[in-house]
């Protein structure tokens, strides 16, 4: 494992429909968007997982944990969690949950800002909102409030 400060992260914004994913390097601070991964019910097909896992080598899980806008648990959370511990379960690599309350609103602004019209799901919503999720992330391990 790298050291604490040079991990490669992963990040996943559960859905139940996609999973919108983002690869980050935590001493730059960096993350980029992948290619979201189609999941039915919230199940993706776990080869594409294995994929990623093998073409990235992550140190660490991240996966967004959708909480209600006053802060407690939701059916969503439940799921988000659930989907947290079976990466940590099939991988062995430790999974942590950040807190994603607006990423997919704040996404969505991003994308209409940056000329996307209409459907979002078909222009990397997804994406942008785990971008987010470990910008956040890196922002509350340096102890800066979340954007």
């Amino acid at each position: 494992m790298a050291d604490a400060g040079s991990r490669l992260i992963l990040v996943f914004d559960f859905g139940t429909r996609r999973i919108g994913v983002a690869v980050g390097n935590e001493l730059l601070a960096s993350a980029r968007e992948l290619e979201p991964l189609p999941a039915r019910d919230g199940i993706p097909d776990w080869a594409q997982v294995a994929r990623l896992v093998d073409e990235w080598r992550p140190d660490l899980f991240v996966v967004g944990l959708p909480l209600n806008m006053d802060g407690s648990e939701s059916v969503m959370s439940t799921r988000a969690r659930k989907f947290g511990k079976r990466l940590y379960g099939r991988y062995g690599i430790p999974c942590e949950m950040v807190d994603e309350r607006g990423s997919t609103r704040e996404a969505k602004s991003i994308a209409r800002e940056a000329g996307h019209r209409g459907n979002y799901r078909d222009q990397g919503v997804d994406g942008i909102a785990a971008v987010l999720i470990l910008e956040g992330f890196f922002a509350r391990r340096e102890g800066l409030p979340p954007r």
